[in-house]
């Protein structure tokens, strides 16, 4: 064959070739894309265990740090533009959806990848770094990989989140595609506290985009994968009580006893639940009295509020105040604050549009996936993202778990993590390419 006569096979080669770098992995197969993810599996395992065995608690500010470090760094390494942002706390006091929190909450990574497509979609990918541990917790609760789990310290919740992004980039990242307008990653510090300082960022980006995706945990061990389109949200509830110490065996006439109201409005609130509505109010945290011998002249109670809708909220807290008004002790003075955080994340149209185009593309390889447009009592960063948009937004695209929050059982189930890996990274293929949306 004449050197003339392959050039225009060459050329038509080099066309094609163009043509699917152009495309991007839209050229990819299932089978194609199942056994790059099964690759890419030991790295995620790898970057899993580096996550894990750095302690980022959200009150941890130097683990943080370190950890924020290192997932920026990676982000580099992939092509994003990179920025490392301290939130801005004068904005929302750096407080947790149960009323404590650091005085300074962590940095949020976030990093812009540029597509090729200027007539492509905005997608937005989110997860946390922080863990509700305190440091040391490695030690009880290491890395390691038993069977089909794989356990550490915060792995569930949500350093698979992270690692799961991270993979998926890569994924795109080899096999070229560039068919969207952009996609954001954005990875913050302070989730496990309601994200004070940066749920002001997560609104307004998330208004800025034409999809968001979040990477919590995507169902348990023994259940499909799943992906959530409502939250619930979340309040805490701070009652006081002030009355009078007196010697509680010589004058206890002389005191006004703060705990005994106390247990009375806790136990007059009793009744305040609705689940059907998706209202729970749960006292979870009291105290009061600092001696045996002495009544108690101070006492105080901390409740746990879920709604599934936000403006439940507003009754609950109106009916607390009047009860509070019957009082067991009348001279006790007695006082509420009710406190607002993390906002319930209600399924929309777009919202089930796009979670039936996940579940085509789940059917596709064969994966069982559960779609759930009821809250189930937790609260999501998510739902921030949904305040100042109409686009889906769509939660638990992680790697099914168990044990977040637990002192020694957390873990990932390892055979999840490939085909949840296939999966999202043709989701982010779908709507970039604007074939989801």
């Amino acid at each position: 064959m004449s050197a003339s006569s392959s050039f225009p096979r060459l050329r038509r080669a080099a066309l094609a070739l163009a043509a699917m770098s152009a495309l991007g992995a839209q050229a990819q197969t299932v089978p194609e894309l199942t056994a790059l993810a099964a690759k890419e599996q030991p790295a995620l395992m790898k970057t899993l265990q580096q996550l894990v065995e750095i302690e980022s608690g959200s009150s941890d500010r130097q683990g943080l740090d370190r950890i924020a470090g290192v997932i920026a760094q990676r982000l580099r390494d992939l092509g994003g533009q990179v920025q490392l942002i301290d939130p801005d706390t004068t904005i929302a006091s750096p407080t947790s959806d149960a009323g404590d929190g650091p005085a300074k909450v962590g940095q949020v990574v976030r990093a812009s990848f540029k597509g090729g497509n200027a007539n492509g979609k905005r997608l937005m990918l989110i997860a946390h770094m922080d863990t509700v541990y305190q440091r040391g917790g490695l030690k009880q609760q290491p890395f390691r990989i038993d069977g089909n789990h794989a356990y550490g310290l915060g792995i569930a919740d949500d350093k698979q989140g992270v690692a799961t992004i991270l993979h998926a980039l890569a994924l795109l990242k080899s096999v070229g595609f560039k068919d969207y307008a952009e996609i954001t990653v954005l990875i913050n510090g302070d989730e496990e506290i309601g994200s004070p300082g940066s749920n002001p960022l997560i609104t307004a980006l998330g208004g800025e985009h034409d999809a968001v995706l979040s990477f919590e945990g995507g169902g348990g061990p023994t259940t499909p994968d799943t992906v959530r389109l409502a939250t619930s949200g979340i309040a805490s509830v701070d009652l006081k009580v002030k009355g009078r110490s007196s010697h509680a065996g010589a004058a206890p006439e002389k005191g006004i006893n703060a705990l005994t109201e106390l247990s009375h409005q806790i136990l007059q609130t009793r009744d305040l639940s609705d689940p059907k509505r998706g209202l729970h109010l749960n006292w979870t945290m009291s105290k009061a009295g600092s001696v045996r011998n002495a009544i108690p002249e101070r006492a105080e109670a901390q409740a746990d509020a879920r709604a599934d809708r936000f403006a439940d909220f507003d009754a609950l807290e109106a009916e607390l105040r009047k009860r509070i008004q019957n009082k067991l002790v009348p001279d006790a003075e007695v006082t509420l604050s009710f406190n607002r955080g993390r906002p319930p994340l209600s399924a929309t149209d777009a919202s089930r549009a796009l979670a039936a185009k996940v579940k085509a593309l789940a059917d596709e390889q064969k994966l069982e996936l559960v779609v759930r447009d009821r809250p189930t009592g937790g609260g999501t960063d998510a739902a921030y993202a949904s305040l100042a948009t109409k686009a889906p937004v769509i939660e638990g695209l992680g790697v099914r778990g168990y044990g977040a929050h637990s002192s020694d059982s957390e873990y990932v189930v390892v055979d999840a993590i490939a085909p949840k890996l296939v999966l999202v990274t043709r989701l982010v293929m779908a709507i970039g390419s604007g074939k989801a949306l």
